[in-house]
C-alpha cells in the first residue's frame, strides 16, 4: 500500500490527502476535506483512523475527524474547545492521551481520549510561547521559544505529569527554540532565531543535556538573526522551522530562504557540516520525510502545492513530483 500524506492547509481551513507513489515518483491527489479555520496541526491515531486537528477561532479547539484511507476524505464526528489557538499535538499511550500546547496563551494540556471523545484535561502547566511538544513511552518534552527551554516531565499510565530532574533542558539564550524531533539517545532541536540545529543528549532516563550545535542558515544568505516581535516578512531575518532525520542526515527547513538544508550525522547521532542547501516550496513551515528516510513532503506557507523529493546520498535533494493542495500549508505527516 501506498503511504498517505496528510496537509494542514491554514489558510483555508483544510486537510489535503495524496497518495505517495514510489513508483511512479509522485503525488497523487485524493482530497481535500474539512472545515478548520486556520488549521496548523493534527496528530493522527492510524490504529482507530481517527485524526485529531486543532482549529482557530472563539473558543479555538480540536476537531476529531474519521479518516478513510482509499480515499482520503475526513468526516468530522465531535468538537470539543481548547484554553487557545494550539500549536502542536501529539498522542500518548497508544492514543489514550491527546497533549497539545499553545503558542499564542503559553499553556500546555494532557486530555484523555476515549473511543474518539476527548475529555476535561487532566494536566496542565505554563511558559511563554510553547511551540512543540513531543512524546516517547513516558518522556514527554515541550519547547518554550519564549523562556529558550525544553521542559521535561514523565507521564504515567493514567496521565498524570511528573517533573523530570532537572525541569528544563536549556537552549541558548535569544536563540528560539522551536520544534523537537527525538531519535534514541539523541534529541535534534531547530531554533527560530539563531538558525541552528541543536543536538541534546538523551540518558537513559530521559532528561537532555545540551551537547553541540550548528548552524545550518545558507552562507552568504544575508539574514540576520531575529528575535522575538522582529517580522521576517518585512526585512532580512533567519526563520528557521522544521526538522526531520531522513537516515543519515538531519533535514532542517529555514522560510526566508525557503531552502532545506541536509547536514550530515556522524556516529552516535553526532552533528557534522551541513552538506546541501535544495530549494523548496516557497516559506516552508513544515515537512516530513518518510520512516525509510528516502523521501521527503514538503509543504510551504506561500505555495499551494506539496513537493515530493528524494534524498540522495550525498544529502541532497532531488524534486520528483509536485501536487496540488490548500492555501497556506504548515504541517505534514505521512502515514504508513
Amino acid at each position: 500500500m501506498n503511504e498517505l500524506v496528510l496537509t494542514a492547509n491554514a489558510g483555508d481551513g483544510t486537510i489535503s490527502a495524496l497518495s505517495l507513489d514510489r513508483a511512479q515518483g509522485r503525488l497523487v491527489p485524493l482530497a481535500t476535506s474539512g472545515q478548520l479555520p486556520g488549521c496548523g496541526t493534527f496528530a493522527v491515531d492510524q490504529a482507530t483512523g481517527l485524526v485529531y486537528a486543532a482549529y482557530k477561532g472563539d473558543p479555538a479547539g480540536i476537531a476529531t475527524l474519521r479518516l478513510d484511507r482509499a480515499s482520503g476524505e475526513l468526516t468530522e464526528v465531535r468538537r470539543r474547545p481548547a484554553g487557545g489557538s494550539l500549536t502542536y499535538l501529539s498522542l500518548a499511550h497508544e492514543g489514550r492521551f491527546l497533549l497539545g500546547v499553545s503558542y499564542a496563551v503559553g499553556h500546555a494540556w494532557v486530555w484523555p481520549v476515549t473511543d474518539g471523545v476527548i475529555g476535561e484535561p487532566v494536566g496542565e502547566f505554563s511558559y511563554r510561547n510553547l511551540h512543540c511538544i513531543v512524546v516517547d513511552g513516558t518522556c514527554v518534552y515541550a519547547v518554550s521559544l519564549g523562556e529558550d527551554l525544553i521542559a521535561q516531565f514523565t507521564l504515567s499510565a493514567d496521565g498524570v505529569l511528573a517533573p523530570m530532574e532537572p525541569l528544563v533542558a536549556e537552549a541558548p539564550r535569544g536563540s528560539g527554540p522551536r520544534h523537537l524531533i527525538l531519535d534514541g539517545a539523541n534529541a535534534y532541536l531547530v531554533t527560530e532565531f539563531s538558525g541552528e540545529v541543536i543536538r541534546y543528549a538523551r540518558s537513559a532516563d530521559g532528561p537532555l543535556t545540551r551537547a553541540e550545535a550548528v548552524d545550518v542558515v545558507v552562507p552568504d544568505s544575508g539574514l540576520a538573526p531575529s528575535a522575538y516581535g522582529l517580522d521576517p516578512k518585512t526585512e532580512p531575518l533567519i526563520w528557521g522551522a522544521d526538522v526531520h532525520r531522513a537516515g543519515p542526515w538531519l533535514l532542517s527547513s529555514e522560510r526566508s530562504s525557503s531552502i532545506i538544508t541536509s547536514t550530515a550525522l556522524g556516529e552516535g547521532g553526532t552533528l557534522g557540516e551541513p552538506t546541501a542547501y535544495t530549494p523548496t516550496e516557497a516559506q516552508p513551515r513544515g515537512f516530513a520525510v518518510t520512516a525509510d528516510g528516502e523521501y521527503a513532503v514538503a509543504v510551504g506557507e506561500r505555495s499551494t502545492h506539496a513537493a515530493l523529493s528524494r534524498v540522495e546520498a550525498d544529502g541532497s535533494l532531488t524534486l520528483l513530483d509536485r501536487a496540488p493542495i490548500g492555501a497556506a500549508a504548515n504541517w505534514v505527516r505521512i502515514l504508513t
